[in-house]
């Protein structure tokens, strides 16, 4: 008994279990508690710290992102613009003269113009201001609203000037009733004078004598003017639009009417006088917002605020409705011409082949070229609208294209100037089918087949007689891959014409020891294997420098001579025949259904050449390929 209470009052008791141990045990026990604790301890600030540290960024997508196609709408100065009379629906308008083609210029004002009205669940009127009978011609009525609808729009109505003539001249004749107008007879070498000189800093600046005729007086000589009394430039009804001495040009007594003698394209010689643009345009704003009792807005591109001082006094004076006017930037291009009669010069030094030359920025050329709808309406979205003009690179507008077009066109293998290779041993593969993506990022596109054949054409810049040691492509004794084809190939020998020291023949065989070649090319099968001969076109800039107009001797001294290199007897693999029939490529804008577009709607990426549509000369037994913009190389290829 005695041993066990001397045994009892050595041990120590366990709090936690109750037990009594010995010391010994215990402090075993405590230390195998404070692992424990520690363990868990550290176990609870992993998951605090897992809490509360950010978040893993997102890998980067190899995808371009989505434009948003009504983003200029959405922000900036369209945004602040709808905010001055935030009403809906609302009308604009695109008033173009239809005396020449439109320009890329132009695809900006029809952009806004359309696709304002139409984000704010508005309309647009097409309106042609064809006031001035001596340029008209029913072709560019034609063209215009040809462009209009290729972008993807559709004119609430086609209107025109001339439908408010009349309504114009009763007009005309209350505001010399309320005498802020005249008749003039003054020469221009007068005006000039009138309005300081050259630049209206030369002298003092005053009105003409005739600003101080009678109402009577004037209404007798304006009706002479409509009667056919007076020749052209021998008289003229000026606006009388405040104090000569202000210092905005946009109120120096402008042009109301003027006497043209030339029949008019819709009315033929019913009028002896036409209004001018700045008496028409923001009466005609005027009577289209009242006619819809809506507002009108108008967007005018190059119109400087300046005018619309004169353009709201108009208005306002007459007692008509006052649509609002805002001012944008105009889009302009480095490297080109847009004049009319800059153009017009080309076209008759048969420098380019006409209006739609691929080279040229008009929207007919453009469009011919194969620039898709779609590509431009996301330039001018990218581009935004801001009140400042914007001269863009061409190089801009060309990357534009490229990103477009690399996402909505399918691929296909072109040779520019085709060399056949005779592959000596593939007897195995001759006339096996091979069934190619169209796009290996876009299994929507589809697939297909190739027929492989022993004789293939491969482009004679993707061989050399002697290769050195960077040259990957194929050579003597040098390996290539063809594209989607299981071996690469190497050459064995070649033949040449003596004539002309070209190579006409390539012998080769397959390489089935190198698994993986240095370099790839494209490749055709003969055109018994359904590839088929065309006529390609590789367009260059037309002019060597940013800026022809500045160029010495002239911008026809700054044509490039090696603006447009045609290969004749290029080969497209079978594959066109199946892009042709499912074009357009892409289905968008005004291409928006399948057989809805033109022949340049048959669109393709070249693999590793350059982005094709098919050109207007092309016919049912000839392919003539227009080169839309190149592929952005890598400054190392060889």
């Amino acid at each position: 008994m005695a041993d066990l209470v001397e045994s009892t009052a050595k041990l120590q008791l366990d709090e936690e279990t109750g037990e009594m141990v010995s010391k010994a045990e215990l402090k075993k026990r405590q230390k195998k508690r404070e692992k424990a604790k520690a363990k868990e301890a550290a176990k609870s600030e992993a998951k605090t710290d897992e809490k509360t540290k950010p978040a893993p960024k997102p890998k980067a997508s190899t995808e371009e992102p989505t434009i948003d196609p009504n983003n200029m709408f959405k922000t900036g100065f369209l945004e602040d613009v709808f905010k001055i009379r935030p009403m809906k629906p609302v009308f604009t308008r695109f008033p173009p003269e239809p005396n020449g083609f439109l320009h890329i210029g132009h695809a900006k004002a029809i952009t806004v113009n359309f696709g304002f009205a139409r984000y704010h669940e508005g309309q647009c009127y097409l309106r042609y201001d064809d006031t001035n009978p001596e340029a008209e011609e029913q072709v560019y009525f034609d063209a215009i609203l040809e462009m209009v609808e290729w972008l993807g729009f559709k004119p609430y109505k086609i209107t025109y000037s001339s439908d408010n003539f009349q309504k114009l001249y009763d007009l005309a004749e209350k505001l010399i009733e309320l005498e802020k107008a005249y008749v003039c007879h003054c020469s221009d070498t007068d005006i000039k004078l009138q309005r300081g000189g050259e630049k209206g800093t030369a002298g003092p600046r005053y009105r003409c004598k005739h600003a101080e005729q009678t109402i009577e007086e004037n209404l007798t000589e304006f009706r002479g003017m409509r009667d056919g009394k007076y020749k052209p430039q021998e008289a003229f009804l000026r606006m009388k639009q405040g104090s000569i001495t202000d210092g905005n040009p946009q109120m120096w007594d402008l042009a109301a009417y003027r006497v043209l003698d030339k029949p008019h394209y819709r009315t033929g010689d019913t009028w002896k006088i036409y209004p001018t643009y700045d008496f028409t345009h923001c009466l005609c704003d005027s009577f289209e917002g009242i006619m819809s009792l809506i507002l009108v807005l108008v967007l005018s591109i190059a119109c400087l605020v300046q005018s619309r001082v004169s353009y709201e006094w108009l208005n306002k004076t007459l007692g008509v409705y006052e649509p609002m006017q805002r001012e944008y930037g105009r889009l302009s291009i480095t490297g080109t011409l847009l004049s009319k009669r800059k153009i017009m010069k080309l076209v008759t030094e048969k420098i380019v082949r006409g209006w739609n030359d691929p080279r040229l920025y008009t929207l007919i050329g453009i469009k011919r070229r194969g620039v898709p709808p779609g590509a431009i309406l996301e330039f001018v979205n990218e581009l935004g609208v801001t009140t400042a003009n914007s001269v863009i690179e061409i190089k801009r507008f060309d990357q534009a294209i490229r990103k477009y077009l690399e996402r909505t066109v399918p691929r296909l293998m072109l040779i520019l100037d085709p060399v056949p290779v005779v592959i000596e041993d593939a007897d195995e593969l001759d006339g096996k089918t091979l069934t190619v993506p169209f796009s290996p990022k876009d299994p929507k596109m589809g697939s297909h087949d190739i027929t492989f054949t022993k004789t293939v054409y491969i482009d004679r810049s993707d061989f050399r007689e002697e290769a050195d040691l960077s040259f990957f492509r194929l050579a003597p004794g040098k390996t290539v891959g063809l594209l989607q084809v299981p071996h690469p190939i190497k050459a064995v020998s070649f033949t040449k014409d003596d004539a002309t020291g070209k190579v006409t023949e390539i012998r080769a065989v397959f390489d089935k020891e190198t698994k993986k070649p240095k370099a790839y090319i494209q490749w055709a099968p003969t055109e018994a294997a359904g590839s088929r001969k065309a006529e390609v076109r590789i367009y260059n800039s037309l002019f060597k420098s940013d800026n022809p107009n500045d160029a010495p001797g002239g911008f026809l001294d700054d044509v490039n001579p090696e603006s447009e290199v045609v290969f004749p007897e290029a080969i497209v693999e079978s594959g066109f025949d199946e892009v042709r029939r499912r074009a357009p490529w892409p289905e968008a804008a005004g291409e928006s259904e399948l057989g809805r577009g033109g022949p340049e709607s048959v669109r393709f990426q070249a693999m590793r050449i350059a982005y094709f549509a098919m050109d207007s000369d092309s016919t049912d037994d000839r392919i003539v390929l227009n080169r839309i913009v190149a592929l952005k190389e890598d400054a190392g290829k060889s």
